[in-house]
């Protein structure tokens, strides 16, 4: 087992959550409706998903669902192939209605990134590497 196929995201504003990623951060989906049961977003690599978060947690335990509180320990990351791009994305979100966790500064591993939290407080990295290479899929190549 060496790969991850799907990270899915318990939201608890279905609207809310797939305009956010839809509409303000430009996620590409097929799904038209408003308020679907389940989103999967068409990304190079990895899948995206979101699901309502009181049905993902009884659906990984129907007698005591998990609560979801405080920081979990795993953020998401977007990784750029510029410094520019990381404020672009940074800005991007923040108009889509993130809350800017870290503004984009240099790294103590001699790169640059910032941190933000979509509406559900899921914490994404925006990061940029100058030796950072991409495969055909813009998938982060990791030597």
């Amino acid at each position: 087992m060496n790969r991850i196929n799907l990270i899915t995201l318990g939201v608890k504003d279905m609207s809310r959550s797939l305009r956010f990623y839809k509409e303000g951060l430009g996620f590409q989906t097929a799904v038209s409706e408003e308020s679907p049961a389940i989103v999967f977003f068409n990304n190079a690599g990895t899948k995206l998903a979101l699901y309502p978060l009181d049905a993902l947690a009884k659906d990984i335990n129907e007698q005591e669902p998990p609560q979801k509180t405080g920081f979990s320990g795993i953020t998401l990351a977007y990784n750029t192939k510029s410094e520019e791009e990381v404020n672009q994305v940074i800005e991007q979100a923040k108009q889509a209605g993130a809350t800017i966790v870290k503004a984009p500064e240099r790294v103590f591993w001699g790169g640059y990134s910032g941190y933000f939290s979509d509406p559900d407080g899921y914490v994404w990295e925006v990061a940029y590497g100058e030796s950072w290479e991409f495969d055909q899929n813009e998938m982060l190549v990791i030597k």
